[in-house]
């Protein structure tokens, strides 16, 4: 039947409808003497709910889809197999703590693979989950008798209002932390008006154009463990938690900074889809408190752990995604003389974004508009950089700026086509939701400054997983532009271009960034990797018969006429850059 909108047992069902009649202290005297439960009745108004929810055997009810939320509960077989995974690597805790408890499959778990607990501290803010996890551990109990019984705690309450150091009365008792954070961000969760919130601030302290396009979102299940490391980081044990994979990368890359007090970092691959019937990468991440700081992750498959797959983590002052790999390329780690750019953004695909036609323009709504050419300029996407060298465009983007913040206002009178078509879905444009465009002029636009006007591009997208870097040429004398899931080095001279194009497309290149880049993250590439490539110290490094050879073929394949005569000034502008 259900109760508190969770489901009890029969057994349990028939040992409360017998203690009706009893006060609420006696009735939790009699919980703890059966399953250790403390206080599992807050008052005496909470026991007359359930025993009125007992007397109308209410055996129907819907449960709320609570995905979006980032909750996706634990399988018992999951919860079960992961603590059998940590029993083999640590000894027997004192203490379990599970800070989103869900349905309490972790405890349960946790019960059987620890059988000498002395104590059990969980939470969750859900009502639900907290009477489906009391009364399956009054059920556990009913059925197991003689099984030894820990003091319990369960707690309804939100995750960021506990405070987890108070568990902390007797630091020489080991704790293992287990459980399921929520895989959710904090922008999503106070979209959907969520009480399980951190208190609002930019933990990470990212400035400016970061805090408000996306580096200020972070998954919150990244500041629970960051809360927990800080809560225990006095005592010996060992946390255990399954979380997104990104939120494990961001912990290891922010531990040179912080230097928590964490050691023996491990990473399990989970596979979400069969788990949890969810496309996301996610893994079990495991770590020692109150230890001297580790740097690095060790990854292993969650079927066969016994294998160490790879290594990633610092090296130095480096951060890198394989330890090996990169060791060998490491002469390549350095900085960028160019500056990569990321493409133009709009956000706001049904205006802005064209397919040309008979001289016309047709939106995503089909209509076809007069534009004039000169603010009109061919847009490449991710999708679009699948050939080596690309000259043409199939989509087409009105450019209103030539850099972030200029005045638009000279379209009316200079473009009287494109500003009627603007004007028209003014709406439209004034209600991106992005904080960017506010206060800005009218029809703004982003990712745009001198750079994207050079004629020649190199490009990569920073979506897909192919390390193939391409060669974009002006379209009809025009430079192509690129979306901003692409990233671009922008050149005035063709020949510079395409000594760039070959020495990013060599393969040390290829091996370097699958050393500082990960395969599983939203975007395989960032600025911020590439950046790191030197291209001066690959230039030195590249032979001088494959360069002719790669020209050679070059000027085959696209009609160029890129010449082996213009190396030294572009190893002479490296040089210069370099300092």
């Amino acid at each position: 039947m259900i109760v508190f909108g969770a489901h009890m047992p029969a057994l349990v069902q028939q040992l409360f409808s017998s203690h009706c009649t009893a006060e609420v202290d006696a009735v939790n005297a009699m919980v703890q003497q059966l399953s250790g439960i403390r206080e599992c009745f807050g008052s005496a108004e909470e026991w007359e709910e359930a025993c009125a929810a007992l007397q109308q055997q209410s055996l129907h009810h819907e449960t709320p889809d609570r995905t979006e939320f980032g909750d996706f509960q634990t399988p018992p077989e999951l919860a079960a197999r992961v603590l059998r995974l940590i029993g083999r690597e640590t000894a027997q805790p004192d203490i379990f703590v599970e800070p989103t408890c869900g349905k309490g499959h972790f405890i349960l778990a946790a019960l059987k693979e620890f059988p000498l607990l002395k104590k059990i501290h969980a939470l969750d803010i859900y009502r639900p989950y907290v009477w489906e996890t009391k009364f399956s551990l009054i059920d556990h109990f009913l059925h197991h008798p003689d099984a030894h019984k820990p003091a319990i705690s369960i707690w309804h309450t939100n995750v960021f209002d506990f405070d987890f150091e108070t568990l902390n009365d007797d630091v020489h008792e080991t704790v293992l932390v287990a459980g399921n954070p929520p895989w959710v961000t904090n922008a999503m969760l106070g979209s959907l008006e969520s009480d399980n919130l951190p208190a609002k601030s930019n933990f990470k302290q990212f400035n400016g154009i970061d805090a408000v396009t996306g580096k200020g979102n972070f998954d919150i299940a990244e500041n629970i463990v960051l809360m927990l490391v800080r809560a225990f980081q006095h005592r010996k044990g060992q946390v255990a938690l399954l979380i997104k994979n990104s939120v494990i990368r961001n912990i290891v890359c922010d531990q040179k900074k912080y230097r928590h007090p964490i050691a023996d970092i491990r990473q399990y691959q989970i596979n979400s889809q069969r788990e949890f019937d969810v496309k996301a990468e996610a893994s079990l991440f495991c770590f020692k408190l109150n230890e001297a700081p580790s740097f690095t992750c060790s990854q292993y498959a969650f079927y066969s752990p016994e294998t160490q797959l790879n290594i990633f983590g610092w090296e130095g002052e480096k951060y890198v995604s394989n330890l090996d790999t990169y060791i060998q390329h490491s002469y390549i780690d350095g900085l960028s003389p160019f500056e990569w750019r990321q493409g133009l953004k709009h956000d706001c695909t049904t205006v802005m974004e064209f397919e040309q036609e008979a001289g016309l323009f047709r939106n995503a709504k089909q209509e076809l508009f007069p534009l004039e050419e000169p603010l009109v300029y061919g847009l490449l996407k991710s999708s679009d950089l699948q050939q080596r060298v690309v000259d043409a465009a199939r989509k087409f983007t009105i450019v209103t700026q030539q850099k972030p913040g200029a005045d638009t206002g000279y379209i009316r009178n200079a473009y009287p086509n494109t500003f009627e078509y603007l004007n028209r879905y003014r709406e439209l444009l004034d209600g991106r939701k992005s904080s960017i465009y506010k206060n800005r002029p009218p029809f703004s636009i982003f990712g745009i400054g001198s750079y994207s006007f050079r004629p020649y591009k190199i490009a990569i997208s920073g979506l897909y997983k192919s390390f193939r870097f391409t060669l974009v040429l002006p379209q009809n004398g025009k430079p192509l532009m690129l979306d901003d899931t692409c990233y671009m080095l922008g050149f005035d001279d063709a020949d510079f271009a395409a000594f760039t194009y070959i020495l990013l497309n060599a393969a040390p290149v290829k091996l370097f960034l699958q050393s500082v880049s990960f395969a599983d993250a939203k975007r395989t590439f960032t600025k911020e990797v590439l950046m790191r490539i030197d291209l001066l110290a690959l230039a030195n490094e590249f032979p001088m018969q494959q360069l002719r050879a790669e020209i050679t073929q070059l000027n085959l394949n696209h009609g160029l006429g890129v010449s082996v005569d213009k190396w030294d000034d572009y190893l002479q502008l490296l040089e210069d850059l370099h300092v």
